[in-house]
């Protein structure tokens, strides 16, 4: 399989592509993501359209730079009913996100985009379901307490391989898709790439 190029500076991202032997190097978009996700939501765009603009926003920019290359660009976003919930930038938000995501259901969008010569060539997105248990305040802050810096901000607000999957009752889709990369599309998609 060829090597490729990804857009972002996600260790998760990254390690799901080694661990499917897929060989990248790291080139980071710095696409504000912020400011991209505030003029899509006043336009009133679903969080699917928001997650899959992102991913080629990111796939398109490095690929411009890289025209011969095969750029990889990933977005995830939680769709809590129609209401994009973005990545912490502090533990009191972090809070804040677990407070609203609290014994509901909510889905984790996963989008990637494939560019080539500055325009994108393919693109997949996946969503999966999870159902967080209901807990107190005093028990969501024990949860944080818990978790890293690293692994906060990594991996949203929850690390599904790892403690943050007892945050949940039940979970309905594909580990790499929560963790940010569809991985198996990825790799059929590059197979037959020629």
């Amino acid at each position: 399989m060829r090597d490729i190029i990804l857009a972002s500076k996600s260790k998760v991202r990254k390690d799901i592509l080694s661990t499917n032997e897929i060989h990248c190097r790291v080139v980071p978009s710095n696409v504000d993501e912020d400011s991209v996700k505030i003029s899509f939501t006043r336009d009133k765009a679903s969080p699917e359209i928001i997650s899959k603009n992102l991913a080629e926003l990111k796939a398109n920019k490095v690929s411009a730079k890289f025209p011969n290359e095969l750029v990889i660009g990933a977005d995830s976003v939680i769709d809590l009913n129609g209401e994009v919930i973005s990545k912490p930038n502090n533990r009191n938000e972090a809070l804040e996100i677990l407070k609203s995501l609290n014994g509901k259901k909510h889905d984790l969008i996963s989008s990637v985009c494939i560019s080539m010569g500055g325009n994108m060539i393919w693109n997949y997105t996946d969503k999966a379901e999870l159902f967080m248990k209901k807990f107190t305040l005093i028990e969501l802050e024990d949860y944080l307490s818990k978790i890293s810096d690293e692994a906060l901000y990594a991996y949203n607000v929850y690390q599904i391989e790892g403690l943050g999957k007892t945050l949940f009752s039940e979970i309905k889709g594909d580990n790499d898709t929560i963790m940010g990369l569809p991985v198996k599309k990825i790799k059929e998609y590059l197979k037959n790439f020629s």
